[in-house]
């Protein structure tokens, strides 16, 4: 019983209360910031942005020959992003379909779905893809200094914390998400209206929103 006792010592003791409420924060903290919403930055949830990443990595440029997506995929997850390799795949695709994105940053070579059932779309072994021409907005400026770099998941490599977009790709794709006590649902806009009215913004910093809304008439 001693023995018992005393490895039983040798443990944290917690309140039950308190380790709940600090465990419950941490994974709401953890979906907010690392899973379901987008970075205003680059417009870009975490996985969508490490496969982007990965695939410039790989090469995969909009000039590029087209790869196999189960190549990109075991690079995503190996390297920057492990979890479920269905969940990743999904993600990749969805950034190919045109009907699921504005602008697509990953031209796909394949079934990638299709507008009446988006989900239809064939295995990471039949398709192949690469970055589309859109994609180089949001990576052209990646080796000049932009953007932090944080480790990867096991220390070994760098990522970037945010790619360095020209654009704001958050208002052209949009995007939609469900956190924990949050969630967004943002529609997309068109690429030449957004781009007027940053040009806007830039010769007049104080203009206001309904100066903006001149160039941005609704969601496209």
């Amino acid at each position: 019983m001693n023995e018992i006792t005393q490895s039983f010592a040798e443990f944290e003791k917690i309140p039950l209360k308190d380790y709940a409420e600090r465990a419950y924060l941490d994974y709401s903290m953890y979906v907010v910031l690392d899973r379901a919403l987008p970075h205003i930055g680059d417009g870009l949830k975490p996985v969508q942005r490490r496969i982007v990443y990965a695939m410039s990595e790989l090469g995969l440029n909009a000039g590029a020959k087209h790869k196999k997506s189960a190549r990109t995929v075991g690079d995503v997850l190996g390297k920057f992003h492990p979890h479920g390799d269905s969940a990743c795949y999904e993600a990749m695709v969805l950034m190919a379909q045109p009907f699921s994105f504005r602008y697509p940053l990953i031209d796909g070579q394949g079934n990638f779905g299709s507008p009446d059932d988006p989900k239809s779309f064939a295995a990471m072994r039949y398709t192949e893809s690469r970055l589309a021409p859109y994609a180089r907005s949001l990576l052209s400026e990646l080796g000049m200094g932009t953007v932090d770099w944080q480790p990867n998941f096991d220390g070994t490599l760098k990522e970037p914390v945010v790619l360095p977009a020209r654009l704001p790709n958050l208002l052209l794709n949009g995007s939609t998400g469900i956190a924990v006590g949050m969630a967004t649902d943002i529609p997309p806009h068109n690429l030449r209206e957004v781009v007027s009215a940053c040009l806007r913004l830039l010769d007049q910093p104080k203009a206001s929103v309904a100066d903006l809304c001149e160039h941005v008439r609704a969601p496209d």
